[in-house]
């Protein structure tokens, strides 16, 4: 018997964890989900964050609690969700910054933005507008290039700060087009608005929900969407691309777990935020502020944060921007 003793007990064992790990998949979620989302409350992520959380506790049948950590270029949250225990219970409400960017903008980042985080699903795709003061001597985007040819370091653009995804789409633009322009950093997308309304910047490329009252008012001139395809809450405004070929900046916002978090009740979890973003109302309710909702598995969320992971390393390095410390 005790020859045979080791092998049944690893039986036993592998039995064991197969039927744990069945009973998870059968059961999850059976208790309150908290979804970390790493930005202050009132902002755009924010309240994408409530609505999707909202949508999941109706389709679980479980509290979805929003849990606002804010700080770090949102890589604070990321570390809370990097840090937790791995049973599907806690979850990343996660946008470029915390695993496409960060490991190229921050040192010592404080989690394993490749091992640390597992894909889930996509949530949305939203988009960036090209804008300039409704004074500004261009109406196209073509014109707006030919002018910044002419005037060379004349002409600024605004971002959210820096290695946000509008100071990076800015760099895009740039660098595709070779223009001579120079970043105006704010805190805050709002904060740049105001003086991209005002005059005192002339160009921006942010969210579409950030200028959509901006471009309504006549206030500043939409020349460009940043996705491939037009967006249907402004269907009248070009993509970019159709002047600068292959041009994307097309913001993603997904969801991540805990990195070890069980293969079952990531794919549970999957066919739930699937199910969520499958539905007609909540579809239509973010098409208004110019994202295109749509879950994916996590396969094809996992290659798309590594394709981004290359094009804004490219991106990050040939804007020359230094890493800062995350200390």
């Amino acid at each position: 018997m005790k020859k045979f003793a080791v092998p049944m007990l690893a039986a036993l064992a592998l039995s064991a964890n197969g039927l744990s790990a069945a009973w998870a998949d059968q059961n999850y979620p059976d208790k309150p989900i908290r979804l970390v989302v790493p930005f202050a409350p009132g902002g755009g992520a924010d309240n994408n964050a409530r609505r999707i959380a909202q949508a999941l506790s109706e389709a679980t049948k479980q509290s979805v609690i929003v849990d606002n950590v804010p700080g770090a270029g949102g890589t604070l949250g990321a570390n809370k969700v990097a840090k937790a225990t791995p049973d599907g219970y806690t979850l990343l409400y996660t946008t470029p910054g915390q695993q496409m960017t960060a490991p190229y903008l921050i040192e010592n980042l404080p989690y394993d933005a490749f091992k640390d985080l597992r894909s889930v699903s996509k949530l949305t795709a939203g988009a960036n507008v090209l804008v300039v003061h409704k004074d500004f001597p261009a109406s196209t985007v073509q014109e707006l290039i030919d002018y910044a040819k002419k005037n060379p370091g004349k002409v600024n653009f605004a971002s959210a700060g820096i290695g946000s995804t509008s100071h990076l789409a800015g760099e895009l633009f740039k660098n595709m087009a070779e223009l001579d322009i120079v970043h105006v950093p704010y805190r805050g997308s709002s904060v740049a608005a105001a003086d991209v309304v005002g005059g005192r910047v002339e160009m921006a490329i942010d969210t579409v929900s950030v200028y959509l009252p901006h471009i309504r008012s006549g206030a500043v001139k939409a020349l460009g969407v940043s996705s491939p395809q037009p967006n249907p809450t402004l269907p009248e405004v070009p993509p970019i691309a159709k002047t600068l070929a292959g041009f994307d900046a097309t913001p993603v916002n997904y969801i991540t777990a805990p990195g070890k978090t069980p293969e079952p009740v990531v794919r549970k979890l999957s066919q739930l935020i699937n199910q969520v973003t499958a539905d007609p109302t909540l579809r239509e309710n973010f098409a208004s502020t110019g994202s295109i909702l749509a879950g994916s598995t996590p396969e094809a969320m996992d290659a798309l944060v590594k394709s981004e992971q290359k094009r804004w390393k490219e991106v990050i390095d040939n804007a020359g921007i230094a890493a800062t410390s995350n200390n």
